[in-house]
């Protein structure tokens, strides 16, 4: 049987999970979808959004992926949950953390596009969706996860996640492949200039 358990671990994560567990967060980035973010991380995009930060699985791993030259802006609604990834991650230049709604945030930016965009919440995923797909940059990449049915996940989120995937996968500005893997994932590509 073939052994998809990642072998390269960012150095904080049992901090991290430490942290989840404390303050009962049980939707961190599952680690085979995090090893796929530093992979992503590390083919050099210049610019990278994560939307839900969460208390920092998946920043960490982006961070362990990036190169110096790498940004990363990262949003979550939670300014509790956030503080523990800020409070090990802070002083890191590469990182910038945003704390509000994502949905507002994605309303609000207007600044440059990104090279690589990880939607872990609603905002971006089930909501505001063009405004994220608008934000990935010509051959940037979409990532999204928590496809596949999870426990505890509220009425109708079966029927969205559908909805979800007829929208991402009969677009024609992105070319998109379903991964019956991790929490279920799909990663997009922009395909238009």
């Amino acid at each position: 049987m073939f052994d998809d358990t990642p072998r390269q671990l960012p150095a904080r994560l049992p901090e991290l999970r430490a942290a989840a567990r404390e303050a009962g967060f049980t939707m961190s980035c599952d680690e085979r979808t995090g090893s796929l973010l530093a992979v992503l991380a590390a083919g050099r995009p210049r610019r990278i959004l994560e939307l839900g930060t969460g208390v920092g699985e998946g920043t960490a791993w982006l961070l362990s992926g990036m190169d110096d030259t790498a940004e990363l802006v990262t949003v979550e609604l939670d300014g509790a949950l956030q503080a523990v990834a800020g409070a090990l991650f802070g002083a890191d230049d590469r990182i910038t953390f945003v704390t509000g709604d994502g949905g507002a945030w994605l309303e609000k930016y207007d600044g440059e596009p990104f090279d690589l965009v990880f939607a872990d919440t609603w905002p971006g995923k089930f909501t505001h969706l063009d405004l994220a797909l608008g934000l990935v940059a010509p051959g940037g990449a979409y990532l999204i996860d928590d496809l596949l049915p999870q426990p505890g996940w509220p009425e109708g989120h079966e029927a969205s996640v559908e909805r979800l995937l007829a929208d991402l996968t009969t677009r024609p500005d992105f070319r998109t492949v379903r991964l019956d893997w991790a929490s279920g994932l799909l990663l997009a590509v922009r395909t238009d200039a």
